[in-house]
């Protein structure tokens, strides 16, 4: 099992989660208006009069074997509009509940 945080800029809305039920995720936590810049280009998302625009999260549990199918579909929608600001973060899981 693997942990993915998506953090992507609030433009995308419910695309993003969408596509991850597309992909048969059905599981997912998701957090709105949150601030953050990317560690490598694009600009802050930061909601106040210089930076207006503000980021989404979404924190999923999945199978192994989906990890590929989401990080292309993250990957796919970066490249479509990488000015947006998309990324995908993943993580072994050792144990749930």
């Amino acid at each position: 099992m693997k942990g993915i945080f998506i953090a992507y800029d609030q433009a995308y809305n419910m695309e993003i989660v969408e596509a991850l039920e597309e992909i048969g995720c059905r599981g997912f936590t998701m957090w709105q208006d949150i601030a953050g810049r990317g560690g490598i280009d694009g600009e802050p998302h930061l909601g106040n009069h210089a930076w207006p625009t503000m980021n989404n999260a979404i924190l999923t549990f999945v199978p192994d074997e989906k990890v590929d199918d989401i990080l292309a579909m993250v990957r796919a929608k970066d490249e479509e509009t990488p000015d947006l600001g998309l990324r995908a973060f993943v993580w072994n899981i050792e144990k749930y509940y």
